[in-house]
């Protein structure tokens, strides 16, 4: 089972990237120096890069001390808290893009397309990934180290001399991630009129159909963010995938930041979250006609079959992709880490142009090509490695000596895992799918490239009426994928709080 899983995972996540590798590797080098030595290729590297500092620092401002008020102050209804702040991450950017065009004000609708834009728009989506990251690393860390500090010194002191070095690593790893996230993204920076290598990739192949220089323009991009996103996973390590944390204990000299730490947390989530969403509401209520949701209707039925049926074999294989990664010695698992974080990191759509070049051949091996079985490739290629993650740090929870007592009785190993395993991994394998089911039916740079004629998911709907449709209509639309994202993660998250309280 695990060989299939593994078999499965490369062709479908490793494959359309190898590639691209070496379809570039292979090509004649002149052309190539052509698109390096480009002039209006060194402006896209700039914004590209300007973009991924931008709001690798922004949201690293925003997300860190949020991160360290959830860890360390006491806040009333934490876990609601928790999970408003977290909520803005779970939207697709361009919702939120979408959102901030419609705000209305005139003095910012110059503004509202420009790359400064981008980085705020990409920031409030993303800070959640370093705010998360702060508190999981804080609640490793005893606070009776702090609280003997505070003997000696005053809290602001104490923040800055040990709580803040000891999160560095984690804090750091996570903005390298918000960088490479945030150069992969398509629809924000498409949305906005900013010009970086995934709308220029994403130009070159479909409204220009040069192949060889989508490739070429890809190559730096896939560079980077592979590079990148090894370094976060190796600075990382184990702490990706563990679940151990230290004792529990919130110094009470940070209780007294409990009044501002709240002010702060709402003003947040109010941009984050409320504004957007209120704004496409507001947009939405002047609908005149529901001709375009009407309409419509084909890809929101489409979008959720095909993101139901993705998440499922997305869980499928991540189950025995994680189960293998959590009991590899110590050296595999670290390497599967840094190979699932580089994976997940790959452009939207540098995925979507690898999948045309392995899948769009004569039969047999074409015949997947234009049907919808290229869009469950899409999820199946950039989602796999984060449930993988996910379902490896939930295997860990499960210890191993449970496993040695039933080989020991005889029993065999698929029924180990199959009465053993499986029925501890329930929550995390609940998890795993609502997380593929969010990610899959809001993407968009890959299934934009690699979506049938005729066919269309909600996300490519909504991006491809933006242009020549009264934005009302839009934001209902908008509004309508917000809602079938928020209804599972809201619905899991009930069932884990009644389980808790039992």
């Amino acid at each position: 089972m695990i060989g299939l899983a593994f078999v499965a995972f490369v062709v479908c996540c490793v494959l359309p990237v190898a590639y691209l590798l070496v379809t570039t590797l292979g090509a004649a080098g002149s052309g190539y120096v052509v698109v390096a030595l480009d002039s209006r290729q060194q402006g896209l590297l700039l914004n590209t890069a300007l973009l991924g500092i931008g709001t690798a620092l922004l949201a690293t401002t925003i997300g860190a001390p949020l991160g360290i008020v959830l860890a360390r102050v006491p806040l009333r209804r934490r876990n609601v808290v928790r999970l408003l702040a977290g909520a803005p991450v779970l939207l697709p950017p361009y919702i939120v893009a979408l959102a901030w065009v419609n705000l209305g004000w005139d003095w910012l609708s110059e503004w509202t397309y420009s790359l400064p834009a981008a980085i705020v728009v990409l920031s409030l989506v993303l800070y959640p990934l370093s705010m998360l990251a702060t508190e999981v690393a804080l609640r490793r860390i005893d606070g009776r180290l702090e609280e003997a500090g505070l003997i000696v010194a005053s809290p602001g002191r104490v923040l800055r001399g040990i709580t803040l070095p000891l999160v560095a690593p984690s804090v750091v790893a996570a903005a390298l991630i918000i960088f490479v996230l945030a150069v992969s993204e398509f629809g924000v920076p498409g949305l906005l009129r900013v010009r970086v290598y995934t709308t220029e990739v994403f130009t070159a192949f479909a409204a220009l159909y040069d192949f060889s220089r989508a490739i070429a323009l890809a190559l730096p991009l896939l560079v980077l963010c592979v590079v990148v996103a090894a370094v976060a996973a190796a600075l990382l390590g184990d702490r990706l995938v563990t679940t151990r944390r230290s004792v529990a204990f919130s110094p009470v000299a940070f209780h007294a930041w409990r009044r501002p730490a709240f002010v702060g947390v709402a003003l947040v989530i109010g941009m984050a979250l409320a504004l957007p969403l209120l704004i496409l509401v507001r947009e939405a209520l002047g609908v005149r006609s529901l001709d375009s949701a009407t309409g419509s209707i084909d890809a929101i039925v489409n979008s959720l079959l095909l993101a139901s049926v993705g998440a499922t074999l997305i869980v499928t294989i991540a189950v025995c992709l994680g189960y293998a990664q959590a009991r590899a010695s110590r050296g595999v698992r670290l390497a599967a880490q840094v190979l699932l974080v580089v994976l997940f990191a790959v452009p939207s759509t540098i995925v979507g142009v690898g999948l045309i070049g392995v899948w769009n051949r004569p039969a047999p091996f074409g015949l997947l090509y234009g049907t919808d079985a290229m869009l469950l490739l899409a999820y199946l290629a950039r989602f796999v490695p984060v449930a993988t993650l996910i379902l490896a740090a939930a295997t860990q929870t499960v210890s191993v000596s449970q496993e040695e007592a039933s080989a020991v009785s005889g029993v065999g190993w698929l029924r180990t895992v199959r009465g053993i395993v499986l029925p501890q991994l329930r929550v995390g394998v609940a998890g795993a799918w609502v997380v593929a089911f969010v990610l899959a039916f809001g993407e968009l740079g890959t299934s934009i490239l690699v979506a049938p004629p005729g066919e269309a998911t909600l996300p490519i709907r909504i991006y491809t009426l933006i242009a020549n449709t009264p934005s009302s209509n839009v934001a209902m639309l908008a509004l309508l994928q917000s809602a079938v994202i928020f209804l599972p993660v809201a619905a899991f998250g009930a069932v884990v709080s009644m389980r808790e309280a039992r």
